[in-house]
């Protein structure tokens, strides 16, 4: 049994005093009482930690790479798209495993208790498949054990390279499936995590609509009873590819050809007309937003005043990577919302502030997302938590939703001190347990592809 206790903490009804949590040799919060008298580990500010419910970990490796014009007078993600395709062909299971490993620790001492990986790297170089067809979910188990965050892992479909069913490009060929395959590779992506700890969950993830067909798209997401997420309406030219060869825009199709439900998690979503928006809020699924990424990549702007307007759920990812930072990412989808409106505090509710309704939207939607018992400090759930450092200058002196909007609009994620996952005390005074060791085999993975990159 471990016991917390926070001068301040953000429970399921609001903001509470002197607020002490005991959490149980499983992980979860066994009880959760207000007003009392300190005891145990003290901690200032008291936070659920949400889940980070996009990642493709691999692209970490290739920040910063990117933001050179090549040849094509006009960069675009398709540009960027072939890049990524080369860089990847050079990295070997121990690469990916060194790079997941240090991704899980950025989000950990960012703040967030879960990585939700959408895991297509599946085979080695030229599409060959491993001797152990789940080498690469191995990997990415390794990493977790190591860094000890939380994991749902989605390993991906991935057939076609665009919706006319032609054959995967030289760059694709190392995430192909075909249904029959994929449905083995999940068997043995099932096996390959059974030993991590119990808040562990697999889900799918056909890619996107341009990769899949619609038979494969319904045998995926019949396997298991976990999360489903697909990339959906993210950039112009899918819109129009998916449109002119199936008779609808990607929302239009996909909410009149699947069981779209709470299970179900989009991602970007930044191509939406307003009636497509209010009609996927309705179904319950989680729109998994990566605003850094989106912006980096060109993306769009989500629709996000009409999606909460329309009660949606959302949830925050990393994707590419190209920078972990959970404040960062709230912020920067708040601010995208005001650029576009030309208003202020634009997701605000009378009876809650920007940073609460950003931070509550992405606990609630990606505990949901990653199908995890957790998004909140409450008994039964996970002891995914965070503890912010109470003697930053920002916060001192300030409490209840103030704290989150200080956070989240005049600090950034240097003060994050503490974070549990499912109970695992991970990160103290900002720095991951491991994070020597981790950074040091990252350290390495990179002198090795220095020539590549």
């Amino acid at each position: 049994m471990t016991v917390l206790w926070a001068d301040q903490a953000l429970l399921p009804d609001g903001w509470a005093r002197n607020v002490r949590v005991e959490i149980d040799g499983e992980g979860r919060i066994a009880e959760v009482a207000r007003d009392v008298a300190p005891e145990g580990e003290r901690h200032a500010i008291l936070l659920p930690a949400p889940a980070n419910l996009h990642s493709h970990a691999f692209q970490r490796a290739m920040a910063g790479l990117t933001e050179r014009r090549g040849p094509d007078p006009r960069d675009t993600f398709w540009t960027w798209r072939q890049l990524m395709f080369r860089f990847l062909d050079r990295l070997t299971p121990e690469d990916v495993e060194a790079i997941a490993a240090f991704v899980q620790m950025e989000m950990l001492e960012a703040g967030y208790a879960c990585n939700v990986e959408f895991h297509y790297l599946h085979h080695a170089p030229g599409g060959v498949p491993y001797a152990d067809q789940a080498e690469m979910s191995a990997r990415i188990a390794a990493a977790a054990v190591q860094s000890g965050i939380g994991l749902t892992l989605l390993p991906v479909h991935y057939q076609f390279g665009g919706c006319d069913g032609r054959a995967l490009g030289p760059g694709q060929a190392r995430f192909g499936t075909d249904p029959e395959g994929f449905a083995r590779l999940h068997e043995a992506a099932g096996a390959a995590i059974a030993h991590l700890p119990a808040d562990t969950v697999l889900g799918v993830a056909p890619h996107s609509l341009r990769a899949v067909s619609p038979e494969g798209l319904r045998a995926v997401t019949a396997l298991g009873a976990g999360p489903i997420h697909m990339h959906l309406a993210e950039q112009v030219a899918e819109v129009e590819e998916v449109q002119a060869a199936w008779g609808a825009r990607p929302v239009d199709w996909l909410l009149a050809n699947a069981q779209v439900d709470p299970r179900w998690c989009l991602i970007h979503c930044t191509q939406m007309q307003p009636d497509e928006t209010r009609a996927l809020a309705a179904t319950g699924a989680v729109a998994g937003l990566c605003p850094i990424t989106e912006s980096s990549l060109g993306d769009g702007i989500f629709d996000g005043v009409r999606w909460c307007e329309a009660g949606g759920r959302l949830g925050i990812g990393s994707d590419s990577n190209i920078r972990i930072a959970l404040s960062e990412e709230l912020r920067t989808l708040d601010y995208s919302q005001r650029l576009r409106d030309r208003t202020r505090a634009a997701l605000a509710r009378p009876e809650a502030s920007t940073g609460r309704v950003l931070y509550d939207a992405a606990c609630g939607g990606g505990a949901q997302a990653a199908g995890r018992a957790a998004g909140a400090i409450a008994p039964g759930l996970w002891a995914d938590l965070l503890a912010l450092d109470g003697a930053a200058l920002d916060l001192m002196g300030r409490s209840g939703d103030t704290l989150l909007d200080s956070w989240i609009f005049a600090g950034d994620d240097r003060m994050v001190r503490d974070v549990w996952a499912a109970g695992r005390h991970l990160v103290r005074a900002g720095r991951h347990h491991a994070g020597d060791a981790i950074r040091a085999g990252y350290a390495a993975t990179l002198r090795r592809l220095r020539d590549a990159l």
